[in-house]
């Protein structure tokens, strides 16, 4: 018996309560409630936190750039430990001092870091580059439709078959929202949580508030569509401004690495190879043998050092967020190591 049969059975009128349900039907009542109240609670867990991360560990891994370090830290710290300790192991605590297997571990934990954030995050900021170039047009197109007699349901299914490029999908989805009798503001803001830029949620804001005091929903499109124009082109305007400096932190870091290149191949290398001569002969006051290996040791810290933070700067000052200078950070790392391990 179901719970639709007991609960008519409660219904009946004239009929004691007591005489209806038997602590059988009670029982198998409570295990069904149970059952399902157990089913949703697991279909919960499934689309929040760690749940969701082991049902689809790919997309929330990717979702977000910064999720991506939850594994790449951890990787990096097990990589650099391990190989460390491998290393003392092998070769006993000399590794520290006369070669430059360590440093190469954490050049390569480093990497193991950030290389896929900034790939990440280069990748979201073209999305939101093309989502934002594409809102003025849709908000345009869309008063358009409106201005012609068209209710916007009708206006965003009829806008919804053009081409937006990355904003079509979100276009389609707003479409199939209204659809199925959501209103137009609510749709619009789960039209802008979709998006999840700083310019949607700003310009979705401005309809949505605008529409509901009651203005022309035109004019407001036609106003939120010249606003997000202007402050995409004012963020464009800034980059094309600020790249001169970009520019500049990267020649003063190739700059930097010229200079140490003929630094140790001409004159440290002269300079070793006098103080050993003399050594070997046995001459005193020439300032004794130049330990070339320390000094190129040194000199490469220098330039990695160097690299990774001036790629920190160069985001900052392009982009106006030190994690978009991290794919800078990537190269010039990648570059010194490069040519202080086969070059110098």
């Amino acid at each position: 018996m179901g719970i639709k049969d007991i609960t008519n059975r409660l219904l009946n009128k004239g009929e004691p309560v007591n005489n209806q349900v038997t602590p059988t039907e009670l029982s198998s009542m409570e295990a069904e409630f149970t059952e399902i109240t157990t089913k949703l609670e697991q279909e919960r867990q499934t689309r929040e936190g760690f749940g969701r991360f082991m049902k689809h560990p790919l997309q929330v891994l990717t979702e977000r750039p910064e999720n991506i370090l939850v594994v790449c830290i951890p990787l990096s710290l097990l990589l650099f430990i391990g190989g460390t300790l491998f290393m003392v192991r092998s070769y006993g605590m000399a590794v520290f001092f006369k070669t430059t297997s360590i440093d190469d571990l954490a050049v390569f934990a480093v990497l193991l870091s950030i290389v896929p954030l900034a790939l990440l995050d280069f990748k979201e900021q073209r999305r939101v580059k093309n989502l934002e170039n594409a809102l003025p047009n849709f908000f345009r197109d869309l008063a358009g439709m409106n201005d012609s007699g068209m209710n916007l349901p009708a206006a965003v299914h009829i806008v919804a078959t053009a081409e937006y490029g990355t904003l079509t999908p979100h276009i389609r989805k707003l479409d199939n929202t209204m659809s199925w009798g959501v209103g137009f503001v609510e749709a619009l803001y789960l039209f802008g949580q979709g998006l999840g830029t700083k310019v949607a949620d700003r310009s979705v804001d401005l309809i949505a508030k605008a529409s509901r005091a009651g203005g022309d929903v035109s004019e407001v499109l036609r106003a939120a569509a010249k606003d997000t124009f202007e402050v995409v082109n004012l963020q464009q305007e800034r980059a094309n401004n600020m790249i001169i400096y970009v520019v500049i932190v990267l020649v003063a870091f190739a700059v930097f690495c010229g200079v140490i290149a003929i630094l140790v191949s001409s004159f440290l290398t002269t300079m070793a190879t006098a103080g050993a001569k003399a050594t070997g002969s046995g001459a005193v006051g020439f300032g004794g043998i130049i330990d070339l290996f320390l000094y190129k040791r040194l000199f490469s810290h220098a330039a990695m050092l160097q690299g990774f933070f001036s790629g920190l700067v160069a985001g900052q000052m392009g982009e106006g967020r030190f994690v978009g200078g991290l794919k800078y950070s990537a190269i010039m790392l990648i570059i010194a190591w490069v040519v202080f391990r086969f070059i110098i």
